[in-house]
């Protein structure tokens, strides 16, 4: 029975979590369950829990997990100025000649977004609230605008800077140490959130050129689909257009470019570039017109309250993880996998497959703080190079976000998508990039260089 408790943990925390309990409490509280099943059943050593105090410290005190509250203010601060609706309506005009013209601004725009938020569900939300009445109004098929918005709105999961990359740099970086010392390295080499970032943003920028690729080819095959803007409403704003592209593109672009260009050039650690963000966005919406007491106080509670969740995850994360090992879950896994045939090759199908099924019933924040530390050891003993294993987990992820029927990003489309939008619609209107999402993958497994080429270049490693 005993070497069944670890499936069986797993088994009925995804029932918890279904059960629409928080995710923080189920994963603590089913492990601190099961903690005293073992004591009571003799199967589980209780001197494993005394290592928690050490990790929750070890949270505590982590100058790179500083970042996520500070890109979160960021991120909720260009929300709030009205940055993605000014973007949008300019984009939308910029583009507006070309068949599919809308569709390519809001790629774009979520692209901008995505750098500098980072937060799925607000991006997908905040796009849909703002693009998706315009698009049907302007005759683009439903699917169509649906299955852009919702792509667009998950970049954030791929493109730097985000917060689920710092998240994931920082596990990352401690089960590439703990591969090195499993392997009897023991001066061991590190894995930085710069390293993830540099690794991320050739795919992220590849995936965005795919997206616009795939709205050219509609425009030309589909053209009734993706409409060109009326003449009077392209001619809006005359002669200043350009000047109002320069006025409203070039700020966030610049604040961009300055947090994302300080972290790849080793100018700034991803803390200190994301109190420069903070601080930028900011003055950013100063210079929009868009801050006062109230937004500001807005603001901080909506940081605060997600800062919060993701940091009540790990620490119920930590505990799961300690009861798991303590009923040496980690050893089952690392037997299964190893011992599954084709090698690294079979290992990492098997974890992309299950992560990707798990994509369904758990946000990123999870699968990267339970998921990870579990997996990611064994496969990076195996010989995966780790930034390369970390742009594959978050485009999987990214993908299964997408997927119907339960992908995230359909669920927070659907819930502000106008009435006139069936859900079939917006199942139709994802998969071509679902499509594009695997054909990315398939990519990045043929030649990992698309990932490992830029980190090389900056750091050498």
């Amino acid at each position: 029975m005993a070497e069944y408790m670890p499936l069986i943990m797993f088994v009925c925390v995804g029932l918890v979590l279904l059960s629409g309990y928080p995710v923080a409490f189920s994963l603590g509280g089913t492990a601190l369950i099961f903690a005293i099943l073992g004591q009571v059943t003799g199967t589980f050593d209780q001197a494993f829990l005394s290592a928690l105090p050490n990790r929750l410290y070890g949270i505590m005190t982590n100058v790179t997990l500083v970042a996520v509250p500070l890109f979160v203010f960021m991120g909720v601060m260009l929300e709030r100025s009205r940055v993605a609706e000014r973007l949008l309506d300019t984009m939308a005009l910029l583009f507006g000649p070309l068949r599919g013209g809308l569709g390519i601004s809001v790629t774009v725009v979520g692209m901008l977004l995505a750098a500098s938020t980072g937060i799925v569900g607000a991006t997908v939300v905040t796009m849909g609230l703002l693009s998706l009445p315009t698009m049907l109004k302007r005759g683009y098929n439903p699917g169509v605008a649906s299955g852009t918005i919702c792509a667009s709105g998950t970049l954030g999961q791929i493109i730097p800077p985000s917060i689920v990359l710092v998240l994931l740099g920082d596990v990352l970086s401690s089960a590439y140490q703990q591969a090195q010392l499993d392997m009897g390295l023991f001066s061991p080499d590190t894995v930085s959130v710069g390293d993830l970032f540099a690794g991320a943003l050739i795919p992220g920028l590849l995936l965005v050129g795919l997206y616009i690729l795939y709205m050219l080819g509609l425009a030309v095959w589909r053209p009734q689909r993706v409409p060109a803007l009326p003449p009077e409403e392209r001619n809006r704003k005359g002669h200043g257009l350009w000047l109002e592209v320069f006025k409203v593109l070039v700020p966030p672009l610049l604040l961009i470019l300055l947090v994302l260009g300080s972290i790849l050039a080793g100018a700034a650690t991803p803390t200190e570039a994301a109190s420069v963000g903070a601080i930028g966005a900011v003055v950013l919406a100063i210079s929009q017109r868009q801050f006062n007491l109230t937004i500001l106080r807005e603001v901080m509670r909506t940081t605060t309250k997600v800062s919060s969740m993701v940091f009540l995850i790990f620490i119920g994360a930590s505990l799961f993880s300690l009861v798991f090992r303590g009923f040496g879950g980690d050893d089952s896994v690392r037997e299964l996998l190893t011992s599954l045939p084709g090698g690294v090759i079979g290992a990492m199908l098997i974890v992309m497959l299950v992560m990707f099924l798990l994509g369904f019933i758990l946000d990123f924040i999870e699968i990267t703080f339970v998921v990870v530390p579990i997996v990611a050891p064994i496969l990076l003993t195996l010989g995966l190079d780790p930034i390369w294993l970390g742009v594959m987990i978050a485009i999987n992820l990214q993908t299964s976000f997408l997927t119907p029927p339960f992908g995230f990003a359909l669920f927070y489309l659907r819930g502000v998508a106008p009435a006139e939008v069936r859900t079939i619609d917006i199942y139709r209107g994802v998969v071509p990039f679902i499509a594009i999402q695997l054909l990315v993958l398939g990519l990045l497994a043929l030649w990992p260089g698309f990932v490992t080429w830029l980190p090389n270049q900056l750091y050498g490693n």
